[in-house]
Parts: structure tokens; sequence; C-alpha cells
């Protein structure tokens, strides 16, 4: 297992490398100029020439990328050219948003697509299953910019007066205290060291934070926060989970094994969940593994629609900008998790199906 592991983590360098050059190449060749994107139309010559020199643009491109991959190799992703901060402070402080967000969706996801697709394999050709399916295929075409806004009229403006109530924007409300635990603990962090930029990375994960300090109420605040972008978010790869959670069970359920399973007296569920669940999960866990990193590269539109401070707002407005250090740390990083995620996805095939020797 650990020379599997090993190998997996080798041949990703190479993948993480070309993603980085291809990441580093596509954005120079963003048609527009920094400068005049960055100060705008009526910046002159001169001024333009004297920014392009401050942030090495008047270097050649190789120049340029062997200058940055020394940077990243040090842990260093440079500065804004928009913002004019560092990057990895950037990354601490949008990243977390869109992680909760796209675990969240996720999670609503499984929790729905799951159960939806075992109920519609195990009722075939049933009206429940044609309910389900239907449910699902509406599910995969609905645009989540549309459901998004309907939601949010729904719940924020037709329900404004009623318990069921929810905020179509922010993260949290105005005016709460959500206090770093590092700071509630009175830990002491050097300003700008990798342990700060970890405990910070912790700490702007906001129900981590409020549940490791015991502040119910930004816990819940939180969480009624992320109720309508995560429905939104979920609804795709919901969709698709059940729809592959149905196709897959119903192939096992006609395997010999299976028809064992009934002929000895177990009952219906046992042979479900005991015997043919397990063996159907293969490929709904590639599908929830590949849901994950779509989530997290796809929720610029959610984050943009319900006013969220993560990933997919700063980097679409990088893009606009040309704030080339921006989309490239954002790229790499959800490159690592989605790299990460595939890894974790095939290790699990060796505890779900024994017959899968990783060696």
């Amino acid at each position: 297992m650990s020379q599997y592991i090993l190998r997996r983590v080798l041949a990703s360098i190479p993948v993480l490398f070309g993603i980085l050059l291809v990441t580093f190449a596509l954005g120079r060749m963003i048609p527009g100029d920094p400068c005049k994107a960055i100060l705008g139309e009526k910046a002159t010559q001169e001024v333009c020439d004297r920014f392009i020199r401050e942030h090495g643009l008047d270097q050649p491109i190789p120049v340029q990328f062997a200058i940055y991959m020394s940077d990243v190799l040090r842990g260093d992703f440079g500065q804004s050219i928009r913002f004019s901060r560092p990057v990895a402070i950037i990354l601490v402080e949008r990243l977390p948003m869109t992680i909760e967000l796209s675990l969240s969706a996720l999670l609503i996801a499984i929790l729905v697509g799951i159960p939806a697709g075992i109920i519609s394999a195990v009722r075939h050709n049933s009206s429940v299953d044609v309910a389900t399916m239907v449910g699902a295929n509406i599910g995969v075409s609905m645009p989540v910019y549309w459901l998004g806004l309907m939601l949010a009229y729904v719940f924020a403006l037709l329900l404004k007066d009623t318990p069921f109530w929810l905020p179509p924007s922010a993260r949290i409300t105005a005016g709460l205290d959500a206090t770093p635990f590092y700071e509630v603990y009175g830990l002491t962090l050097e300003k700008n060291s990798l342990l700060f930029y970890g405990m910070e990375f912790l700490a702007n994960l906001y129900i981590f934070n409020s549940i490791i300090t015991f502040n119910w109420e930004v816990l819940g605040d939180a969480l009624k926060h992320l109720i309508l972008p995560s429905v939104a978010l979920s609804t795709i790869p919901m969709a698709i989970i059940a729809r592959m959670t149905r196709s897959s069970l119903l192939e096992v359920l006609g395997l010999d094994y299976t028809r064992t399973a009934r002929a000895k007296g177990l009952t219906e569920r046992l042979v479900v969940l005991r015997h043919a669940m397990k063996n159907a999960m293969l490929p709904i866990v590639t599908v929830i593994g590949l849901s994950l990193g779509a989530l997290l590269g796809g929720a610029v539109l959610t984050e943009t629609i319900f006013s969220l401070p993560g990933v997919g707002r700063i980097l679409f407005e990088a893009i606009t900008a040309r704030d080339y250090p921006i989309i490239q740390a954002f790229t790499v990083v959800i490159a690592v998790i989605f790299v990460t995620v595939n890894l974790v996805v095939d290790l699990s095939y060796a505890y779900l199906d024994p017959r899968i020797r990783l060696r």
C-alpha cells in the first residue's frame, strides 16, 4: 500500500507541473494589457512601463516561468498585482469558504442522491423509479444560476416573515463575533509564518472554528447562510450520484450472489444494503470524488449569486484584471486538492473490493 501511495504521489508531480505550465502560458495569452486592466484605460505609457517592470512582466515568458517555479517551490506564490498583497494570505482568506460550500453541497448530494438511487433500483420500473429519474434529469439540466436566484427569491423574499426565511447572501451575519480559535485559547503565532497561515486557514473555516470554540451562535448562523448556496450547488452532483447508484445497483442485483443471498432467506433489506450495495459502491465513489473536484472548480456562479467571499469570485475578478499570481496559485491549489481526492478514491477501492490489491 505504501509503495502504491508513493508511486501515485510521484506520478502527480508531472501532472501538477503541467498544470502550472499550461496555466502560466494561457494566463499570458489572455487578450488585453494587465496595466490597462488594473490601472484603467487612461494610464500613461510611462506609468504602464513602470508597472510592468515592477511586476517582472518585461522579462521573457520562460524567464518569468523559471522565477515563478523557484518561488512556488519555496512556498511563495508571489504578490497579487491587483491587491498588492501576498497571494498566500488571499488563499487563506478565500479558500475556506469554497471548501465549506463544496463539502456542504457534496454532503447534501450524497445524503439525497444515494438513497434516491437505492429506492429507484429496488422499485425498478415503478412510478417511484420514474419520478426519481425524472427528478434526476431535471437536476442535471437545471442551471445553477437560475436555481440560486429562485431559491433566494422564494426563501429570502416570499418567506421573509415566516420561520422558513433564509439569508440570501454573505457568509455570516454582520456583527457576529467569529474570533479565531487561536486567539480564544491564547496561542501566540509569528505573523506570516507557515504555522500562522495554517491556523488562519482553519480559523476561516467558520463551522470548524465555531465548534472548537463552542460558539454556537456563529455555528447556527454560518449553517443557515450555507443552506441556499449548498442546495443550489448540489443539484447536479445529486442527480448524477442518484443515476449512478441506480444503474450500478441494478447491475449488482442481477448477479448470482445476490440471488443466492435471497435463496438463503435473507430479507431484501439485508440483500441490498449488506451484499449488493458494497459491491455497487466502486463507480459511486468514483463519481463522488469527481464531483468534489468539479464543485471546487465550479462554485464561481454560486458564490457570485449569493455574494460569498470564496475562490470563484476572486478568480473571476483576477482573470478579468490579468492578475496572474492569483490565477496561477488558485489553479494549482485546486489541482492539488483534485489529485488528492483521486488518490483517496483509488485507495478506497481496496477497502470496498478486497479483490483489488494495491502493491
